[in-house]
């Protein structure tokens, strides 16, 4: 009989474990947004990256196509994101604008590796925030 009530308990705690496992992850903030979207591209997360970023900065192409272009675009232009110091976004409504300054290194734009400053305007689809444009602006 103590078998099977320890065994009961543990069934008990594995559907209560289970139901939190399962359960909606929370939206990401816009600072973590775009934390986790120049995560994915400095690592060659391409399909992760897909995710974060908007319908219009996808522009109709599907995760598999998305993620091959952005893989071939990186490797031709040999960019090497060194790292990068994402700042506290300005939100309005459903758009929010988040400063980055990012140390990287390119065959094209930044040849010498110098310090960018970058601004991300994101906006807000489906609840979540998204990566919908990407702006090099002067410090």
């Amino acid at each position: 009989m103590a078998w099977c009530r320890g065994r009961l308990a543990s069934v008990a705690v594995g559907v209560v474990l289970g139901g939190f496992a399962g359960a909606a992850p929370v939206p990401l903030s816009p600072e973590e947004t775009v934390r986790h979207y120049l995560q994915d591209m400095k690592d060659g997360n391409f399909d992760d990256a897909y995710d974060l970023v908007s319908k219009a900065m996808r522009r109709g192409k599907d995760k598999e196509v998305w993620a091959k272009e952005q893989k071939a675009g990186m490797a031709f232009a040999e960019v090497k994101v060194f790292e990068f110091h994402v700042q506290p976004a300005k939100v309005e409504g459903d758009t929010a604008r988040v400063p980055n300054i990012l140390s990287s290194q390119d065959r094209f734009v930044n040849q010498l590796g110098l310090t960018e400053y970058e601004l991300y305007t994101l906006v807000k689809e489906d609840g979540r925030w998204r990566v919908d444009q990407q702006t090099i602006v002067e410090p």
